[in-house]
């Protein structure tokens, strides 16, 4: 049968395109025009999805930590929760972007960091989710969130391999789509933090999964090598500008570097080919020249 997700209306499989995730999340700043840019921008450099990330900050966080001072030169306001509400969007802003991802022919979809964030989303139909590295214990939430039936993307940064297992043996009860991305949860992620190596054990272990990457390294060249080894689900954190305020924009891909990545994901795609060993259609050429014959050195009769 082989591997294969489908996500609204798309199969992604080991020959298909690489599925890439412009993960936008709150580098919006709080701002619907700027979500707008990016969701373009993301566009633009090919993507294939944008992501955005849905809490109710008062639900998630305890009081001690919402009323938390949080004052720095990324934050937007006095205290930690607030500063995460003035990141929060709500039913209007999320009906028009969605609205807005679909009239400019992109995917939207979103994590969810509580079940109220689940309820909520659910009100839009999105054709999938997807799940933090934090919550790869939280099995209830998970199971939550696999209950609703959509796809899931599971990222499994800071997890061994029986944190993984745990969470798709209580999720794929709901037979609903399911892929594994390999993620570092350190941000930004050294190369030797992402074992890569990962991607080709849950490829052993999860045998009829599309198996991903969340990439938090600051630089495009090691989402190439998750291709390689197998990911076939991309993700990397978007931005229009490093020097926006905020803790994601400095290690974030910016829309060159996004466009870079995909460009070369694309030729990377064409140059794997196949396994066959038999001449290619243009090397038939090069052979009539290139390779040595037998030739009469005189006349023959």
């Amino acid at each position: 049968m082989g591997r294969k997700f489908v996500i609204d209306g798309n199969e992604i499989n080991q020959n298909s395109d690489c599925f890439v995730v412009a993960e936008i999340g709150a580098n919006h700043m709080g701002k619907v025009n700027i979500a707008e840019k990016m969701i373009l921008s993301a566009k633009e450099a090919g993507a294939s999805a944008v992501k955005f990330q849905k809490r109710n900050n008062q639900e998630l966080f305890t009081k001690t930590m919402f009323d938390m001072p949080y004052v720095n030169s990324n934050s937007f306001a006095q205290t930690y929760g607030e500063h995460r509400e003035y990141l929060e969007f709500g039913y209007d802003e999320y009906s028009h972007l969605i609205e807005f991802a679909k009239s400019n022919q992109i995917m939207f979809f979103a994590t969810p960091f509580d079940f109220a964030s689940v309820d909520f989303l659910e009100k839009f139909d999105l054709p999938a989710y997807k799940t933090a590295s934090a919550d790869i214990i939280n099995t209830p939430f998970l199971e939550y969130i696999a209950s609703t039936g959509k796809p899931m993307i599971i990222s499994t940064g800071g997890s061994s391999l029986e944190d993984v297992k745990r969470a798709y043996d209580k999720v794929s009860k709901y037979k609903n789509q399911i892929s594994i991305l390999q993620c570092s949860s350190v941000y930004p992620a050294d190369p030797s933090d992402m074992n890569l190596s990962v991607i080709n054990t849950y490829m052993d272990e999860f045998g009829d999964n599309i198996i991903g990457l969340s990439d938090h390294q600051s630089g495009i060249a090691l989402a190439l090598v998750g291709y390689v080894l197998g990911a076939r689900i991309i993700e990397k954190h978007f931005t229009l500008d490093h020097n926006l305020a905020g803790p994601d924009h400095w290690f974030s891909s910016n829309p060159e570097e996004m466009k870079s990545l995909i460009n070369d994901i694309r030729i990377t795609e064409n140059a794997i080919g196949s396994s066959v060993v038999e001449p290619t259609k243009n090397e038939f050429k090069s052979k009539l020249i290139m390779r040595r014959k037998i030739v009469a050195k005189d006349d023959l009769e």
